[in-house]
């Protein structure tokens, strides 16, 4: 016979690293996991470290190619990413609350969704760009805090955005933006705001990721489909990188806010506080 899921024995080895208070705040805070292909890894990490609330917003499919990153298995390819990743957090807690939207985040549905969390976790895919500004306005709006993170080759980049921040995702990509519009009134490319963006932090990337992010700007450039490479380690640090962090916000520790952001790579064993307002 099964035993009952208990919340209290889950979570019991936690103890002396999360304090009971953070422990309780973990368990009501209610995440929206904006993106599930990356943002799986984070979802998983977070049901085990004891948060038991989540809206999961993703409109793709669960792919083979997803399957060398991203926390899915290959009975899921062909199933919404949404409902695979919600079966995976409740096979670690049965009692979870789990919300699943299969759609991508858009003009008529963003406030709404964000309305009813607590914490924004974000993986947004960034070839929509209009989506990911969409989503950062709307919870600095409405008070909410949001992290951002991107898979780096052997590494990692997490960003937060306090919920009364001065300096927004849009702020922070202003020159980006500026640099890739050649007209008045024209929507600027995604590649070329991208390419300016990692030029910027170019000099704290490991060689490997610029020049693999170099080659898909330039395919995309060209109108030529090319899926950025990524590594399951990438993946696994934004889990670990990002929960942690989410751990200090809700401990009242200290932790760096935009416009300074964490890169770690484990090419070369350092982890980079980057400051962009400089």
């Amino acid at each position: 016979m099964s035993q009952a899921f208990d919340y209290g024995t889950a979570v019991t080895r936690n103890s002396g690293y999360i304090d009971e208070n953070t422990q309780s705040q973990m368990r009501g805070t209610r995440l929206l996991i904006a993106g599930c292909g990356i943002g799986s890894g984070p979802a998983v990490c977070a049901t085990r470290m004891g948060f038991e609330n989540f809206i999961l917003v993703d409109g793709d499919t669960v792919d083979a190619h997803n399957l060398n990153r991203q926390f899915y298995d290959f009975a899921d390819v062909g199933t919404p990413k949404v409902e695979a990743l919600k079966d995976k957090i409740l096979r670690i807690n049965p009692e979870a609350k789990v919300e699943a939207i299969n759609a991508n985040l858009d003009a008529d549905n963003t406030a709404e969704i964000v309305g009813r969390c607590d914490i924004v976790f974000d993986t947004v895919d960034f070839l929509d760009l209009p989506a990911i500004l969409r989503l950062h306005t709307t919870a600095k709006a409405l008070g909410k805090p949001i992290f951002t993170a991107l898979s780096v080759g052997f590494g990692a980049l997490v960003w937060y955005f306090p919920a009364q921040g001065s300096h927004s995702i849009a702020d922070i990509l202003a020159p980006d933006v500026a640099s890739a519009t050649t007209e008045a009134g024209q929507t600027p490319a995604y590649a070329d705001v991208f390419a300016s963006f990692i030029q910027r932090l170019a000099p704290y990337l490991d060689q490997e990721v610029i020049e693999q992010v170099s080659h898909v700007l330039t395919k995309m450039k060209e109108g030529k489909p090319c899926p950025a490479s990524q590594v399951a380690v990438g993946s696994f640090a934004i889990s670990a990188m990002a929960m942690s962090m989410i751990r200090d916000l809700l401990s009242g520790n200290p932790l760096p806010a935009s416009p300074k952001l964490l890169i770690h790579s484990f090419k070369s064993h350092q982890t980079t506080v980057v400051d962009l307002a400089n």
